[in-house]
């Protein structure tokens, strides 16, 4: 049996399948826009064009939808403002302007990175029009995009996380209660960000208030985390019912900390190393806690999961992540390469579990009976 078997749904029978209208939906309203079309570039990059109707719908930073001319992300011109609506039992896209249908959709394929894209929101939206769509549903997205109520329900799991306080506008542990509490450096994280963003490592009283009052104005919640001392190890999960966890990489360090310009801006601050070189103890430890975490947050589709693994051997998580980026650098599709999945068999997958999903929401009774 080919590896990537394993890591199909057993209610998937592609073969007899038909051609799919598929949108790739890119852009968005939040700080990680440009990220968005980066991870974008490479999915239209690795997919098999061949398997299906393939649309383009970019969100403008005003927030306004447009179907694209053509497989290209800058081919904005002369491309049409939509809106997306039910008629029938079918979902199309509509002409803002004329009012007159340009396609139907089957499936779509969100790449919108933060917040609008991966919180919970836009899935909520293709719940309404009971459109199928790649990715974590309205519970499990917005869950994981906030990472204080990440930490409490692995925490209730019995899953280690790392400590911390948490500030709001209404209530902001003092620099000494956070010190006593977790010691310095500390990190100060916008709870509803991604990427980086906002994020500061901080030692001193006038960073811990300048930089606290800084991710207020990005979130009405802000996560005061303890340093880990460790390895920054990564998981990728894929899958359903039975979610498979992918071989770690590690992302070893030559700046500070994994910020957004170690990310996507500056190319010698970090490297990563997959597989990760750790023991076969640690990566089945690994494994098996990405998968429980996956299952606790009620994730399916995928997910990447983000470990510490301190010097005693300690592992703990930091976050989840239920967009992770796609480009042509990211951690996700390159474990899953590591592990025995090409990036192309990836988003194979990922449209056949989006897919079987849909079904199997349109097989529960909790759809309104017309009434003659």
């Amino acid at each position: 049996m080919k590896f990537i078997a394993l890591y199909r749904s057993s209610n998937i029978n592609s073969k007899h399948m038909s051609k799919q209208n598929v949108a790739i939906i890119f852009g968005g309203k939040s700080t990680e826009h440009e990220i968005s079309k980066l991870s974008t570039k490479s999915i239209l990059k690795h997919i098999d064009k061949e398997k299906y109707n393939l649309s383009l719908i970019k969100i403008a930073i005003d927030g306004t939808w447009y179907l694209l001319p053509e497989l290209d992300i800058d081919a904005t011109e002369n491309a049409p403002a939509i809106t997306l609506t039910n008629r029938g039992a079918e979902v199309h896209a509509i002409n803002s302007q004329t009012g007159q249908s340009i396609q139907t959709l089957d499936l779509v394929f969100p790449v919108l990175h933060g917040a609008f894209g991966e919180d919970g929101t836009i899935q909520g939206y293709f719940r309404m029009l009971n459109l199928a769509f790649v990715g974590c549903d309205v519970l499990a997205s917005a869950a994981c995009m906030d990472k204080d109520i990440t930490k409490r329900l692995l925490r209730d799991a019995g899953i280690n996380i790392a400590p911390y306080l948490m500030a709001t506008p209404q209530h902001k542990p003092s620099f000494d209660e956070a010190q006593n509490t977790l010691g310095i450096p500390m990190f100060l994280k916008p709870a509803n960000l991604g990427s980086s963003v906002g994020v500061y490592k901080v030692s001193t009283e006038a960073d811990y208030n300048k930089y606290l009052a800084e991710g207020l104005k990005l979130d009405h919640k802000v996560l005061i985390e303890k340093s880990i001392k460790g390895r920054e190890i990564e998981c990728a999960v894929l899958g359903n019912e039975s979610p498979k966890a992918s071989l770690p990489g590690e992302i070893v360090m030559t700046s500070d900390f994994y910020d957004f310009e170690s990310k996507y801006v500056d190319s010698n601050a970090s490297s990563t190393v997959i597989p990760a070189e750790i023991t076969e103890g640690q990566v089945q430890g690994i494994r098996d806690t990405a998968v429980k975490a996956f299952q606790t947050l009620g994730c399916e589709g995928l997910a990447r999961v983000d470990f510490f693994l301190t010097e005693d051997g300690e592992l703990m998580i930091n976050e989840i992540n239920t967009l992770p980026g796609f480009t042509n650098i990211s951690m996700y599709p390159k474990m899953w390469e590591a592990t025995g999945i090409t990036y192309a068999e990836l988003l194979d997958i990922l449209i056949e579990l989006a897919t079987d999903k849909h079904k199997r929401d349109q097989a529960l009774n909790f759809f309104a009976k017309q009434v003659s």
